[in-house]
């Protein structure tokens, strides 16, 4: 098989890993994560529910990164997706480092 095809394969599977693993951690254990979620979201709406909508949102985009369906979409969304969490998270680079990692590799799948 094509270079192409085992980079596209290995990209698709390292980034469903990561929204997987996160959503189901989440949903297994929110007391784990709850400390991700910024205090600025209490404005809005409770970081319990912003957690279990990230939740979702993770475990739906890795099952679309696993059907390798329509993959340039599902890369632009996992990529702005990422962006999203890294700004709003960039006093706590030491923990959110792998998430630039991850943003570049969606990109690179997109």
């Amino acid at each position: 098989m094509k270079k192409e095809y085992w980079a596209d394969f290995l990209l698709r599977m390292g980034l469903a890993f990561a929204f997987l693993y996160a959503g189901i951690g989440i949903l297994t254990d929110p007391n784990s994560w709850i400390g991700f979620i910024p205090s600025f979201f209490d404005k809005f709406v409770s970081r319990s529910m912003i957690l279990y909508l990230h939740a979702g949102f993770d475990v739906i985009l890795g099952g679309w990164l696993l059907s390798g369906k329509k993959i340039f979409y599902a890369s632009i969304i996992s990529s702005i997706f990422l962006l999203g969490i890294i700004l709003v998270n960039l006093s706590s680079l030491d923990i959110i480092f792998r998430d630039v990692t991850i943003l570049f590799a969606s990109l690179a799948l997109v």
